[in-house]
């Protein structure tokens, strides 16, 4: 199995669209980039954590790449507003692709540089190495572990 990171917009609905891709073994929502290794949603929200909401996925290889899980990413978001997506505005609504290793980071960067091509050159999606990654634990037991 391996890992993806990746910020879209509020974690909520990308989660429930990532769960549904065949290759997908597990979803969980958290929290990445910021510069502490735990925080809350209420920090997050303060934009002073440099967090982004997150979908973590467990994906089989042999069932879908992780070119084609960026893909997938690409479509379901828009790569072109900043900090905002729809009605959510803030640093933590990013577009950011974090990457595990020198493989994902490669992959990310060819198809940032794909989508910006076909966009004009108006993709903001940033590329980070994986850090200060927690679990959205009041997330999970308000609405998951009940």
């Amino acid at each position: 199995m391996e890992i993806a990171v990746l910020a879209l917009g509020c974690f909520w609905g990308p989660e429930i669209k990532f769960g549904k891709l065949e290759g997908v073994v597990k979803t969980e929502v958290g929290y990445c980039g910021g510069n502490s290794e735990n925080t809350t949603y209420e920090k997050v929200c303060s934009g002073n954590t440099n967090h982004a909401e997150v979908v973590k996925l467990e994906f089989d290889p042999v069932k879908i790449s992780y070119e084609k899980i960026l893909e997938y990413f690409f479509n379901i978001h828009d790569p072109t507003t900043l900090n905002a997506q729809g009605p959510d505005i803030g640093t933590q609504y990013r577009s950011e692709i974090f990457y595990l290793n020198d493989n994902q980071k490669n992959i990310a960067k060819k198809i940032i540089e794909e989508n910006n091509s076909k966009l004009a050159g108006r993709v903001v999606t940033k590329l980070s190495p994986l850090k200060n990654y927690c679990k959205a634990e009041e997330y999970h037991q308000k609405y998951l572990d009940k």
